[in-house]
């Protein structure tokens, strides 16, 4: 298995690293869920310029959502 790279990302191209198996909304969707429900990764998010109407996240964003989720 591959380590994960932290770069930037596609919001739906970083939700099917996580749910490979599934389509694209489908995987934006859980991850989006994912990322709401924990304790404190949108206010992290928010704090490094998050918004929900952003399409790509930064590496820093990323390295936040990893840190979160765990790697995909």
């Amino acid at each position: 298995m591959e380590n994960f790279i932290i770069r930037a990302y596609g919001r739906t191209e970083l939700a099917q690293q996580y749910s490979p198996n599934i389509g694209p909304h489908a995987a934006w969707q859980k991850l989006k869920t994912w990322m709401a429900i924990h304790p404190t990764l949108m206010q992290q998010l928010t704090t490094e310029g998050y918004t929900p109407r952003q399409r790509t996240f930064t590496p820093a964003q990323v390295g936040l959502i990893v840190n979160a989720l765990g790697e995909p």
